[in-house]
C-alpha cells in the first residue's frame, strides 16, 4: 500500500507544472520499480497556501515528494526505488528547473506495522 505524497509551493502551477500529470509520472515510476503493486498505490498532492523558501524570495519554489511504504522490502530495494522515483521527478520537472529556482526533496518512510484503532464517539 504505497502512498505517494507531493507537497509543493503555490507558485509552481503558474510556472507550468501540471500536478495531475506529475502524479501520473510518479505512479508509473513506482510501478515500474516492480516493488509496488498498482492496485495498492495512492498518489495525492497538496499545494502550500503559504510558504517561505530560503530568504523569502517569492520567485523561489519547492516540491517535496514523500513516499510511505509497507514493511517487507530491503533497504537496498527501497534505495533503488527511491533513486528511480527521484530521477523521474527531476526528469519530469527539468523544463521548470532550467528556467527558475526550484528545490526538490524526497523521503521514503516505512509504515509501522503496529495497528491502532481510534474512534470518535
Amino acid at each position: 500500500m504505497p502512498h505517494i505524497i507531493v507537497e509543493y509551493a503555490n507558485n509552481l502551477e503558474a510556472r507550468g507544472v501540471d500536478i495531475p500529470e506529475l502524479l501520473e509520472v510518479l505512479s508509473t515510476a513506482a510501478i515500474n520499480t516492480g516493488l509496488f503493486p498498482e492496485a495498492g498505490l495512492r498518489a495525492r498532492a497538496y499545494c502550500a497556501s503559504h510558504q517561505r523558501v530560503a530568504q523569502g524570495d517569492p520567485n523561489l519554489s519547492f516540491l517535496h515528494l514523500a513516499m510511505n511504504v509497507g514493511k517487507g522490502r530491503s533497504i537496498d530495494d527501497r534505495r533503488l526505488a527511491g533513486e528511480a522515483m527521484f530521477e523521474a521527478l527531476k526528469d519530469h520537472l527539468s523544463p521548470v528547473l532550467e528556467k527558475s529556482p526550484l528545490t526538490l526533496s524526497f523521503e521514503m518512510r516505512e509504515i509501522d506495522d503496529v495497528k491502532f484503532n481510534f474512534r470518535n464517539f
